[in-house]
């Protein structure tokens, strides 16, 4: 069912900040890279406009990124289709695709519909495709950038050899 490799897979907490320091202070991952109340540039959720300000931290466990992302506000959002207010869990796994387009009518010709469409400010463009009744979770897809694998990259070089100093950097 997936095109393409995992890259990350993501958790929806209440406090992106505090799940990210206590698996950093466990010594599984890290150090993790925090981005406070992310904005998009637009968004859509099931046909709707939808802006949802999220929080995330990026940290590194082996081969695939971890991402803890909380919603700043209650508003709709691929988050909230899946978890209320305080609910938390995995959200998502992420791919890399070489077209958003094509990925997302590949989904579609499963029968799995696009639950958000969304840019951040930053020009990058992803997707969640609804696959939690076949997988218990969504996907998350985005076309392979410079910009993209770059921050993937710094990501995991920092994980490498890291000592557990300044386990939460702040990013964005």
């Amino acid at each position: 069912m997936l095109s393409e490799p995992i890259v990350q897979i993501a958790y929806f907490v209440p406090d992106a900040r505090q799940a990210a320091l206590e698996v950093a202070r466990s010594g599984a991952a890290g150090p993790f890279f925090f981005a406070s109340e992310i904005t998009l540039a637009w968004g859509e959720r099931r046909g709707s406009p939808c802006t949802f300000v999220h929080s995330s931290a990026y940290g590194h466990c082996g081969n695939l990124m971890l991402e803890f992302v909380q919603q700043e506000d209650d508003g709709p959002s691929p988050f909230r289709d899946m978890y209320p207010s305080g609910g938390q869990g995995i959200h998502h796994v992420a791919t890399m695709v070489n077209s958003l387009e094509a990925t997302i009518s590949y989904y579609e010709s499963l029968g799995c519909s696009l639950a958000a469409r969304a840019c951040t400010s930053s020009g990058t463009e992803f997707a969640f495709v609804d696959t939690v009744d076949r997988l218990g979770h969504m996907v998350e897809i985005y076309e392979k950038t410079p910009t993209l694998t770059g921050f993937y990259q710094m990501v995991e070089a920092a994980a490498v050899n890291w000592d557990g100093a300044d386990p939460i950097r702040k990013i964005g």
